[in-house]
C-alpha cells in the first residue's frame, strides 16, 4: 500500500527560453517523482515510454524511486518554449505513447493516486472511475484541456468533465485551465464551479502570483516564495502538488501544504531539471525568503 502513487508519462523534452536550448527528461510524473525521492513517503510511480528512454526508468530507480514501467512504442515528445516570459509558455507535441489500462492498474494500492495527463486520452475515464471508487484521486487537469492539431497544442473543454471529477477529490489547475474548463474569468467563482460538480480541493496556481486553494468553502490564498534567481519555470506546477500533497498525505492543513509546495516549487524554478532536495531545504526557504503578497478575486 503506498502513500501516493502517480500515473502519467514520462517524456521527452525539449525546453526553450531566452537563455538556450535544452533536451532533457519531463513530464508530470517526471518532476512529480524527482520532488518526492529524499522525502519520508512511501511512494511509486507508473509510466509508459518507449525502451530507447529506459534510461530516465533507471536514473529514478538508481535514486530511491520505486517505478512500474509499461511498454509503448514512442515516449512523448514536447517542445516548451518560454522564449519571451517563464510565465507564458508555447507547446508543440512532435510524439506520444500509449495510454494507460484499467488492467494495469488493477494491482496496485495507494491511498492518493496522483493522475498527471500530458494529452486527452492519456488516463480514460473509466481508468478514473476504477481509481475513484478504492482510492483518493488527485488530478492535474492539464492534459484533458489539450488539443493537438499539426503538431501545435490548443486549448479545449473537457467534455467529460462532470461525468469524471465526481470521482476526483483534489483537482490542480492554473489560471488560464480554469478558465477553459469552467468558462469564467473569475477565479473565486470557477473553483467554486468545481467544488459544485464534486471536487473536494480544488488547488489554482498562478505562477509567480501565489496560488489559491477552495476546500471546505473556505478559500485559503498561499503566497510565491521568491527564488533567488528565475531559471526555468518547466515542472513547477508539478513540484508544487508533489510538495502539497506530500504534506497532505501527512496530515498538514491545507494553507501549511500550500506554503510547502509554493515553496519547494521556488526552489525548483532557481535551476533546470527537476528539484531533487530534501524536506529541510523546503522549510529553510519558508524561513527564509520572503513572499509575494497576493490575494486572488
Amino acid at each position: 500500500m503506498y502513500d501516493i502513487c502517480c500515473i502519467g508519462h514520462i517524456t521527452l523534452d525539449k525546453v526553450i527560453t531566452n537563455r538556450g536550448e535544452k533536451h532533457m527528461a519531463g513530464g508530470t510524473s517526471f518532476y512529480f517523482s524527482n520532488a518526492l525521492r529524499n522525502m519520508d513517503v512511501n511512494y511509486c510511480l507508473v509510466t509508459a515510454l518507449a525502451v530507447s528512454e529506459n534510461r530516465f526508468v533507471e536514473e529514478l530507480r538508481a535514486n530511491g524511486t520505486e517505478v512500474i514501467a509499461l511498454p509503448s512504442k514512442h515516449t512523448v515528445y514536447f517542445e516548451n518554449n518560454y522564449a519571451n516570459s517563464l510565465d507564458h509558455r508555447t507547446q508543440r507535441v512532435l510524439q506520444t505513447a500509449y495510454p494507460f489500462t484499467v488492467d494495469q492498474l488493477g494491482n496496485i494500492d495507494a491511498a492518493i493516486f496522483h493522475l498527471g495527463p500530458l494529452l486527452a486520452d492519456d488516463i480514460p475515464l473509466a481508468l478514473i472511475k476504477e481509481l475513484g471508487g478504492r482510492a483518493r484521486i488527485s488530478l492535474d487537469v492539464q492534459g484533458y484541456l489539450r488539443k493537438v492539431e499539426d503538431k501545435q497544442v490548443q486549448a479545449v473543454d473537457w467534455e467529460e468533465k462532470k461525468e469524471a471529477l465526481q470521482y476526483v477529490e483534489i483537482v490542480k489547475a492554473d489560471e488560464s485551465e480554469l478558465q477553459v474548463l469552467t468558462g469564467t474569468n473569475s477565479v473565486r467563482r470557477g473553483a467554486e464551479m468545481l467544488a459544485e460538480w464534486g471536487v473536494k480541493e480544488v488547488v489554482i496556481t498562478f505562477n509567480s502570483k501565489g496560488s489559491l486553494v477552495y476546500a471546505n468553502n473556505i478559500f485559503y490564498d498561499i503566497p510565491a516564495f521568491v527564488p533567488a534567481v528565475e531559471t526555468d519555470a518547466t515542472g513547477c506546477g508539478d513540484t508544487y502538488m508533489a510538495g502539497y500533497l506530500y504534506q497532505r498525505v501527512k496530515g498538514a492543513s491545507v494553507q501549511d501544504a500550500g506554503e510547502f509546495g509554493a515553496a519547494m516549487a521556488s526552489l525548483k524554478i532557481e535551476s533546470s531539471g527537476p528539484f531533487t532536495g530534501t524536506k529541510e531545504a523546503v522549510l529553510l526557504q519558508m524561513e527564509k525568503s520572503k513572499t509575494y503578497n497576493t490575494t486572488i478575486n
